[in-house]
Order: C-alpha cells, then sequence, then structure tokens
C-alpha cells in the first residue's frame, strides 16, 4: 500500500526547548507547525522515519537523546542514545505528538546518495501492506545570510525557494531533480531524505506549512495527505 501520510519537518537541535533553554520561544512557532503535521500520522499503520546520516536501519526502540547538545535529561527508546541528531529529532517530535504509539524504525540515508537510489528507496518504503506514515527530516541551506552558520552563498536561497514550491505542489518530479552537487556546496542536508520523499509521495498532496530561515538556516515543514 503507498504511503498515505507524509511530513517533512528540519532537524535543528533547538527545537528541543532543553536544548533551547532561554532562546526556546523563538522556535514556539516552528515547534507547533512540526507537531501539526507529524500529528497527522497517528493513523498509520507504523511510521518510518528518514533523516541523512550513515546509512543504517534502526529498530524502533532504539535509544535517542540530546546530550551532545547539553540536555542529558532528555531522552527516550531503549538503551545508548544512538540515532544520529536528524533521526534523533523525528524520534522526539513522534514523543510529543498524537502518534507516540504508532510502531516505527528509522532510516538514515547518506547525504551523499544519488537522486535515483534516494527516490527507489522512497518507492520501497510505500510497497507492502502497512499503511505507512512516514516522516522525513531535512534542513534546507545554512548559508541565507551574513549571520548563517556558514558564508551566504547567493544561489542558497534560490535552491530553498525551488524546494518550499515543491512540497507545497507535492511536485516529486522537482524534488527528485535537486542537484546533490548544488545541495552539498550549500550544505542542504535534507536533499536526500526529500528524494526519498519523492519516490514514496504517490498521489498524496501537498500543504506548506512553515517556510523561514531563523538564524539563516531553512527550514520547511509541509504535510501530506
Amino acid at each position: 500500500m503507498p504511503v498515505v501520510f507524509a511530513a517533512v519537518c528540519p532537524h535543528p537541535p533547538l527545537l528541543v526547548p532543553e536544548v533551547a533553554t532561554g532562546a526556546a520561544a523563538d522556535l514556539d512557532t516552528l515547534r507547533a507547525a512540526c507537531l501539526t503535521a507529524v500529528d497527522q500520522l497517528a493513523t498509520a499503520d507504523q511510521v518510518v522515519v528518514v533523516g541523512s546520516g550513515v546509512e543504517r536501519t534502526y529498530e524502533g526502540s532504539v535509544g535517542g537523546g540530546f546530550g551532545a547538545y547539553g540536555a542529558a535529561s532528555v531522552r527516550f527508546g531503549d538503551g545508548p542514545a544512538v540515532l544520529p541528531l536528524s533521526l534523533a529529532i523525528g524520534g522526539w517530535l513522534l514523543e510529543q505528538s498524537k502518534a507516540a504509539g504508532v510502531p516505527r524504525s528509522y532510516r538514515a540515508i547518506d547525504p551523499a546518495t544519488p537522486p535515483a537510489a534516494c527516490v527507489d528507496l522512497g518507492r520501497s518504503i510505500a510497497q507492502g501492506n502497512d499503511r505507512v506514515g512516514l516522516l522525513v527530516l531535512g534542513d534546507g541551506a545554512p548559508r541565507r545570510s551574513e549571520h548563517s552558520p556558514v558564508h551566504l552563498h547567493p544561489r542558497a536561497e534560490i535552491f530553498d525557494s525551488t524546494v518550499a514550491r515543491a512540497l507545497a505542489a507535492a511536485d516529486a518530479d522537482v524534488l527528485a531533480a535537486l542537484d546533490p552537487d548544488l545541495a552539498a556546496e550549500l550544505q542542504a542536508a535534507g536533499r536526500a531524505p526529500w528524494q526519498v520523499l519523492a519516490g514514496a509521495l504517490g498521489g498524496l498532496q501537498g500543504q506548506l506549512l512553515y517556510d523561514a530561515a531563523p538564524y539563516g538556516v531553512g527550514y520547511f515543514v509541509a504535510s501530506f495527505t
């Protein structure tokens, strides 16, 4: 059965209030948009969480946490916190949402994975008999302003605008065509996960819930039903 719901969220550690501490309110709007998108996964039979990292599949019970970001008390799952940041944010969002009780698994995809392989992975996720909810974690370019984590790049805003429009329109063709070399130059961590989404979208319709660049990093939240 195809993916029946999907959500796209960014994965800055500052989404976790205990990490952001006094600056937590700065991302209240982003955090609320993420939870709105993730809540829609609650009626799926299972949730697959996809984000960038060393290529690996993790069981849903695996541990995640934010001790490396100064919030050792925030953790979930069993055993050591082994999930990479993108998947840890995905797991944390699920724990805060109406989808907390839905069985889940995690899939880390190498940021350098070619577009065709990303799309093929999305298609494989969409196969099977379960009603799948897909949670895709990915940041846009961290080069959107003079105050960005990386130096301003003249193509960063254009790249991010292309992604935002594609998410809003559920345009799998545009997402699948994102240039991996440009994405790498812009350090846009979401390229490979978004292309996994492109392979899984089927006939879903998209709604863009958030598109902004706080701290000079492009963040998008979208929901697909």
